[in-house]
Parts: structure tokens; sequence; C-alpha cells
């Protein structure tokens, strides 16, 4: 999709240098933010996609599997083997669901939430000191950017500012 450009000093930043650029430091964020936790992974024979399972069932204690698999957007075939894994390893629970015995509500183990904390606090400290740097006007401009790049299914989920810090 094209990004119609106008003229204007106000929209410098749709220009196709400015855009590139964008993609880059996207790139790059991603690959420092990940660098702590994909070390911490590998120690226990885990990838990224463990940690995302790991990551969403200790923000969703109790999550369905249907709804980590529209969280993940990945197929069932997909979670099943990650799943399995952390079930195995002792990571995660599954227990039937209260009204529905064929729903299979995951938690974490103690294990499982030892593990989440330890992959999300560097991750932690790294946003919160580029938050710290950037200011808040720029830490709400990253936030409504991030948002406008998520599909329009899924930013309900982001409707405001979080009411209270979660915390760890």
């Amino acid at each position: 999709m094209a990004v119609e450009v106008k003229s204007g000093a106000n929209l410098l930043f749709l220009r196709e240098e400015e855009l590139r650029q964008a993609i880059e430091l996207l790139f790059f964020a991603y690959r420092d933010f990940s660098a702590a936790p994909d070390a911490l992974l590998e120690e226990q024979d885990l990838g990224r996609a463990h940690h995302r399972v790991i990551y969403f069932i200790g923000r969703h204690p109790g999550i369905t599997v249907s709804d980590l698999l529209a969280i993940l957007g990945i197929t069932k075939q997909s979670l099943a083997r990650v799943l399995n894994q952390l079930v195995t390893d002792g990571f995660v629970t599954q227990t039937p669901g209260v009204r529905d015995r064929r729903q299979r509500l995951l938690e974490l183990t103690p294990k499982g939430v030892a593990l989440e904390r330890a992959l999300t606090e560097k991750q932690r400290q790294r946003v919160a000191e580029a938050y710290r740097q950037a200011g808040p006007a720029a830490v709400e401009g990253f936030r409504k950017v991030m948002v406008e790049l998520i599909d329009e299914r899924d930013r309900k989920r982001f409707p405001g500012r979080p009411e209270r810090p979660v915390r760890r």
C-alpha cells in the first residue's frame, strides 16, 4: 500500500526515507528488546514462540486456548507444539473450563511465573529507561503509533492508557 504524500513541511515524516528508517528502527529495536530474553530462553531450550505463550498466559491467567490463539494469530497445530512442551516442562498447567469442560484454561505454574518474570524484567527495564529518556509526550506518541500499527480487530485491546500500573 503506497502512502500518499502531500506537500507541506508537516508531512515530511511521510517521505520514503523517513518511513524506511522507521522500519529499520523497528527491526533494531526488536532485536535488542529480545536479546536478553532470547538468551534466557536458550538456556531452557525454548524459543520466542514459547516466550509469547508464557507472556500472554502470565498476563491473562486462566485464558482459554481459543483466546490465546486469537491473541497470537497462529494455528492450533503451532500452539499445540509449544504448549505441550511448556506443560511437559512444568511451566504451564491446563484445566478444564468450569462451564464448558471442553475448554482448556491455561495458567503458569510457580516455575512458569518465575520464568515469565525473568524474561519480562529486562524488557521492562529497557522500556522504562526509554520512556524516561523520551518523556511523556513522546511516550503517548509512541503508543499512538504502535496502536495504529496493530490490525484494527485488535485495537480494542488498547482503549486508552492503563488505569493503574501492574505491579511485579
